[in-house]
């Protein structure tokens, strides 16, 4: 088992930023995908960025493109979502995930099957 706790979440105006922590502990070694999702209420779930830790490669949704940056430190099994220029349309509840990839060093949405808590992300215009 893997377990995933997030922090860092807020309420922010549009045009701010903010930094999303995800610790993992437990079976990490299992896990080489991690990643942020997103949902909004009446909305579904959506992959927000993913990192492979095995190398770095990244994945970024197109609506956050350019302004977010997700990165880890592998030695304290943590990933960093820090989100700039945030947008009305970021608020949602953000979930931390782990996995690992099924194919090569891409994280695919299917490859997750760890999720934290979440944390609750507004961002008022």
């Amino acid at each position: 088992q893997v377990q995933l706790v997030e922090s860092g979440g807020g309420s922010v105006q549009a045009g701010g930023s903010l930094r999303l922590s995800c610790a993992a502990s437990g079976y990490t070694y299992s896990t080489n995908c991690m990643g942020w999702f997103r949902q909004a209420p009446g909305k579904e779930r959506e992959g927000v960025a993913a990192i492979y830790t095995g190398g770095g490669t990244t994945y970024f949704a197109d609506s956050v493109k350019g302004r977010f940056i997700i990165s880890r430190d592998n030695a304290k099994n943590t990933v960093f979502l820090q989100m700039f220029s945030l947008r009305p349309e970021d608020t949602a509840m953000y979930y931390c995930a782990a996995g690992a990839a099924s194919m090569g060093a891409f994280c695919y949405p299917e490859d997750f099957g760890y999720w934290g808590q979440g944390t609750q992300v507004t961002v008022s215009s």
